[in-house]
């Protein structure tokens, strides 16, 4: 995808709060997407290139934001942002190209417990997508997987989520190039263009982990056992439906079309068709396979025209704005900030609107531990709170 030059030194491509959760997981907005409507407010500034925000669901009511150059910052909507980071790893992180640095962070489940995090982020020397699991009392590191990244900076991916199913996920581009020039989207021997599915709670052999035995391509010869679906091209940010554990994924596109995955919780080895498809249209029919299924988005928009790389959200599941957005997935583009809106229908279709704006360059979604739902941007560098109304129709 081609770098507007007016954002070329931007980040373009990286693209009782449990029952207050409860409640929201059991509504259903009624409000129609063309009478809703997106508004945030500043409550934080000063951010360095922000990533990722994470909720630290340990009570405290904490959030984690990442920055590109390797720091955790801590914040909190009583105090505001903390001035110190909570870690600080800029001595083996790799920020020489726009979209390397400090990526992605997940709390541990058991935080409480272990105060560990996971992150993703490009190495020192080469840039080598490297997943962690690190201690914030002490800061002792342990990395669990490295995938080589060296021929190209870009489509790094680096989100980390973990599902329903305690089993942790991250995303990796397809290893940058325009094209997939080394074809990786569906080279299942590769965890470049994938989504990973690994559990870390345990270790198996010489791994520091292990693999899910239900994983779609455990025994599969030629294939990664960590993969969890493919065919994807930069998986930037994705998140999970706390009421059904689907997984939403927003795919940057290659210059004709952003687009939006949606597949169930337990549905694995999903193929999202990189690089043969771009969207719903056939990208490179030479990379086409007559006898593969490759899924569609659920909603896609043109780039260049509507956009230039979708920033993946969540589905609204807080108490707060239950009536008006419940079970709303939203998400964002960082060139148009254009609020987009869809919702899953019990048949199998989505129904899809725009509710507003966002701030410009949004990088990242977050939601807290009651479900409410946050934004970093770019430049300058700011935490957002997210709200919705409803504007009825004249």
């Amino acid at each position: 995808m081609a770098i507007p030059a007016a954002v070329g030194a931007l980040l373009l491509s990286m693209i009782g709060a449990a029952s207050g959760a409860a409640s929201g997981m059991e509504a259903r907005a009624d409000v129609p997407l063309d009478e809703l409507r997106v508004a945030t407010t500043e409550v934080a500034a000063g951010l360095a290139r922000p990533t990722a925000i994470a909720a630290l669901k340990d009570g405290s009511g904490r959030l984690l934001i990442t920055e590109k150059s390797g720091t955790v910052r801590g914040f909190h909507p009583d105090t505001g942002l903390e001035a110190e980071p909570v870690l600080d790893i800029t001595d083996r992180v790799d920020e020489s190209e726009n979209e390397r640095g400090l990526l992605g962070l997940a709390v541990a489940p058991d935080f409480g417990q272990s105060q560990a995090v996971y992150v993703a982020y490009t190495a020192l020397p080469n840039g080598a997508v490297t997943l962690s699991r690190i201690r914030l009392d002490t800061g002792a590191e342990e990395v669990l997987l490295v995938q080589e990244h060296a021929e190209f900076g870009n489509h790094n991916g680096g989100h980390l989520m973990f599902g329903s199913d305690g089993h942790l996920y991250l995303g990796i581009g397809d290893g940058g190039g325009g094209g997939d020039p080394l074809e990786n989207g569906q080279n299942l021997n590769t965890l470049l263009g994938k989504i990973v599915r690994i559990d870390v709670s345990a270790t198996c052999g010489d791994l520091p982990y292990c693999v899910p035995a239900d994983n779609p391509f455990v025994g599969v010869s030629g294939a990664r056992a960590e993969i969890w679906s493919y065919g994807l091209r930069n998986p930037w940010r994705f998140s999970f439906d706390e009421a059904d554990g689907s997984l939403w994924i927003a795919d940057v596109g290659q210059g004709r079309f952003e687009e939006v995955d949606h597949i169930a919780g337990a549905q694995g080895g999903v193929n999202f068709g990189w690089s043969c498809m771009e969207g719903p249209n056939v990208f490179d029919e030479q990379r086409c396979e007559p006898d593969v299924e490759y899924t569609d988005p659920v909603f896609h928009y043109a780039s260049g025209t509507e956009g230039c790389a979708v920033i993946g959200g969540f589905v609204y599941r807080g108490e707060r704005f239950a009536d008006l957005a419940g079970g709303t997935y939203v998400a964002t583009d960082y060139c148009s900030a254009t609020a987009w809106a869809l919702r899953a229908n019990a048949d199998g279709t989505y129904t899809s609107g725009t509710i507003g704006a966002f701030p410009e360059t949004v990088t990242a979604f977050g939601a807290d531990e009651a479900g409410e739902l946050y934004v970093v941007n770019d430049q300058p560098g700011r935490l957002f709170r997210v709200s919705f109304e409803h504007v009825p129709a004249v």
